[in-house]
């Protein structure tokens, strides 16, 4: 059978696959404030239409589902036609939802909306965190971390300008003016987005990552036992995370804390305040140095460490957190332990089965983004029969700490054995039909 020769890169194809980096980080950006936003235009909405503000939030609960469990049809659609249409498609979808925002005059309309722009929202960040992964195979970890940096810096750089713009002219032209803004800003740079030619050989990863060297679809990853092990451990780590710092703000406040002044730089700022702003910049640094780390030391070595870490964390803010200093330390220490999440889950769908599906299989690992979203209101539960955050703060603790120990003791193992025996099948055609088998193999290497 003919075998096409590996080309080694060019100049042209390093300076190409850090613009292609760049241009994801850049997408990344703009559509960050679909979702960190939206808290700016509740009362506005409320205000003018007399919808209860509670139903207006099931808009964005809406679009976080849509956002996420659609993201491996949309990575399929990547993977077969190439990142360029699918995020020209998500910046036209993006206008359309924001359009329909500002002329929304029912209920059931902002919530065609929320789903228009979570499908749009998850065609761009998947694809871009997809194209990384691909132009980046052997620093999977630090493409996807960097470039999921973006949604985070984004929504430092535009939450100010919307909320100006909300107070200036009011909710409606809000809308009307950023779905241009943020639609046409994409459309234009997703024509310069490409994938890499299949023929271009990189670097090899680090030996401290195992990868397969077959190319699973989506539907074969599903058949795996160790996908679903790596599925429920991104999904419980989620989990404890999201519902600490969801509920970071009531904590606070039931605390005592939330109004206490803190000096920073000559200027009094309430605790809360400088807090979350620490959590920001932390949560977005996390992501490229985790995965730097990941790349470098193992991933699920770094996640070992990370999450013990976040369990620590959550311990620390339940015993201390009612002291205004100790508060400021472990609520962001929560979030440099938590951020990096979906970089390296992303970076091990990689690694795991293949970089040909890497943008529908990551979009699958990707959906637990969405059960969480489910889960977080048990944090509000555990709270009211419980009548403090203290144990809601230890229940996260341990879930963080299980997981933890899950990741080195049985992912790890479990991962490398399915690895290499589905890497001792030279002929790419029997990976399917002997994939039962190394599951079941690499599931019982790991129990012993």
């Amino acid at each position: 059978m003919y075998q096409a020769k590996l080309e080694e890169p060019t100049v042209a194809h390093v300076r190409t696959r850090w613009l292609q980096l760049l241009i994801g980080v850049l997408c990344m950006g703009l559509i960050a404030n679909l979702q960190y936003s939206w808290t700016l235009f509740v009362r506005p909405i409320h205000d003018t239409m007399g919808w209860p503000e509670h139903s207006i939030q099931v808009a964005f609960t809406i679009f976080i589902i849509v956002e996420t469990w659609l993201g491996p049809v949309e990575g399929m659609l990547v993977d077969r036609y190439g990142p360029r249409p699918v995020v020209a498609g998500g910046a036209i979808l993006i206008f359309i939802a924001w359009t329909m925002n500002a002329y929304a005059n029912s209920l059931p309309m902002l919530y065609m909306a929320a789903v228009i722009s979570g499908v749009g929202a998850g065609s761009v960040y998947g694809t871009c965190v997809g194209n990384a992964l691909k132009w980046f195979p052997e620093k999977r970890g630090f493409a996807s971390g960097l470039t999921a940096t973006g949604f985070g810096v984004g929504a430092a750089l535009t939450v100010i300008p919307i909320a100006n713009a909300i107070k200036a002219h009011g909710y409606q032209n809000a809308f009307l003016t950023f779905a241009a803004i943020l639609g046409g800003s994409i459309l234009v740079l997703s024509m310069f987005l490409v994938r890499p030619a299949p023929r271009v050989r990189v670097k090899a990863a680090s030996r401290r990552c195992v990868e397969t060297r077959h190319d699973f679809t989506t539907g074969q990853m599903l058949r795996t036992p160790v996908f679903w092990v790596m599925y429920a451990i991104f999904a419980a780590i989620s989990t404890g995370g999201l519902i600490a710092t969801a509920q970071l703000g009531p904590i606070a406040r039931d605390f005592g804390v939330a109004k206490v002044p803190m000096a920073l730089l000559g200027a009094s700022i309430p605790l809360l305040t400088l807090t979350l702003s620490i959590d920001n910049l932390v949560n977005g640094l996390t992501r490229p140095l985790g995965g730097f780390l990941s790349d470098r030391f193992g991933r699920e070595n770094v996640m070992l460490i990370i999450f013990l870490g976040e369990g620590v964390a959550l311990l620390g803010l339940a015993q201390f957190g009612h002291t205004p200093l100790a508060f400021v330390i472990f609520a962001p220490l929560i979030f440099l332990c938590w951020g990096e999440t979906y970089a390296i889950s992303s970076a091990l769908a990689g690694d795991t089965f293949g970089n040909a599906h890497v943008t529908a299989n990551a979009g699958a690992l990707y959906t637990t983004k969405g059960v969480t979203a489910l889960l977080v209101p048990l944090g509000s539960v555990i709270k009211e029969m419980t009548g403090d955050w203290t144990t809601v703060l230890l229940c996260c603790a341990a879930i963080s700490i299980v997981t933890a120990l899950a990741s080195k003791l049985m992912l790890s193992p479990m991962r490398r054995a399915f690895i290499e025996r589905s890497n001792l099948l030279d002929d790419p055609g029997q990976v399917n039909a002997n994939l039962t088998y190394a599951s079941q193999s690499a599931r019982a290497d790991a129990a012993q």
